[in-house]
């Protein structure tokens, strides 16, 4: 990130999503959590003009393994190495350990053609797997129209599910319940109520009032999460005590305090439109607290701050009943070998068809919201 340097790349960038900026993705590079070490090499590219100034970026890396990325691949890395194929080392286009929906395509805001640049990275992208002798290049979590655009390059297109809060004009968290059916509304209600009466109280923490103290105590949240799921932790101290220098006023550490103590946390990033969700850990096993601190404390702040939309991370249909609904992700895979770009071809069209399904079915049979609404 820092051959490219912060100007160059937040030009192309922008501010909407602060995944994709130079504070957020160097970051992960200076806190040694994307680094060659762990199996995330940064190789980000640029596309430039004649003239020599930098009209795209791309963040890229070289992976040796398929962890941290959410979109999985692993059944595709094994079918090929049974097969005698080398799938690793592989490209991948992401934001490291984040399951977050936003550009991978960067173009500067006031460049005159962006959607040239935009295929000249694709097509830039689809090349590096023949020149490197590398399986492929694997864009994950990028927009739809990113999407279209890597497929006209000859990248495999994919769909995948995550759950997102929209606000609709909403005043008050009450607003928000009217625009549930009854039962979902009479749900919500007992959960936030049970977590009241049991005697915990919660605090939005943001900029200057975010303290080293609460970092630590996060930090030993986010571990113990990471012990009891995956066994092993992406990120380092370091980077949330870089996050903190660089991005505090974009971050907010919610906070469940219960008998003077801090028993558990969610980190939230804000966008210009979004909040997103992003970790979350606990000391505490008490029913409904992840509830609570993840998401409708989100919903209290979305609300609050006049944003949009609540990302609430991958995974869970458990966020359905709790005002949370289906959205498609895309992302675009480049396979350099013909036998198994036409295998995963095969498999991607039948996934997406029953994704798609599925999104429709829990629209129309498992909406929370009131009929017409």
């Amino acid at each position: 990130m820092h051959q490219i340097g912060a100007d160059a790349w937040d030009a192309c960038a922008g501010s909407a999503n602060p995944f994709v900026s130079f504070a957020f993705l160097s970051a992960m590079e200076d806190s040694r959590s994307a680094h060659a070490d762990t199996g995330w090499q940064p190789f980000h590219i640029i596309c430039t003009d004649d003239d020599g100034t930098i009209a795209g970026v791309a963040p890229l890396y070289v992976k040796g393994h398929s962890y941290g990325e959410y979109v999985f691949d692993w059944a595709w890395a094994d079918a090929f190495q049974r097969a005698g194929g080398k799938y690793y080392p592989k490209l991948q286009s992401a934001v490291p350990f984040s399951p977050v929906p936003g550009p991978r395509l960067l173009v500067r805001a006031d460049h005159p053609a962006p959607n040239d640049i935009r295929k000249a990275l694709a097509q830039g992208l689809a090349a590096l797997p023949e020149q490197l002798g590398l399986s492929g290049v694997h864009v994950t979590f990028c927009s739809a129209e990113e999407s279209q655009i890597m497929a006209d390059s000859g990248f495999l297109p994919r769909v995948g599910i995550q759950y997102h809060w929209k606000n609709r004009g909403y005043g008050s968290f009450d607003d928000f319940l009217g625009a549930l059916n009854s039962r979902k509304r009479k749900n919500i209600r007992k959960e936030r109520r049970q977590v009241i009466e049991a005697g915990y109280s919660f605090a939005a923490l943001s900029g200057d009032d975010l303290k080293a103290r609460h970092w630590d105590r996060f930090f030993d949240f986010y571990r113990d999460t990471t012990d009891r799921k995956w066994g092993e932790a992406y990120l380092t101290r370091d980077f949330f005590a870089l996050l903190h220098d660089r991005l505090r006023d974009n971050v907010v550490l919610v906070t469940a305090t219960h008998d003077g103590e801090i028993v558990a946390g969610a980190l939230n990033m804000i966008g210009d439109k979004t909040l997103y969700g992003r970790n979350w850990g606990s000391i505490d096993r008490t029913p409904m607290l992840h509830f609570e601190t993840c998401y409708y404390q989100a919903i209290d702040l979305a609300i609050e701050r006049k944003l949009e939309t609540v990302e609430a991370g991958a995974q869970g249909e458990h966020k359905i009943q709790r005002g949370y609904e289906p959205v498609l992700t895309h992302s675009a895979h480049y396979l350099r070998h013909e036998g198994l770009r036409a295998a995963i071809a095969q498999f991607l069209e039948q996934e997406r068809a029953g994704i798609e399904q599925d999104s429709l079915f829990i629209k129309e049979e498992h909406s929370p919201y009131r009929q017409g609404d």
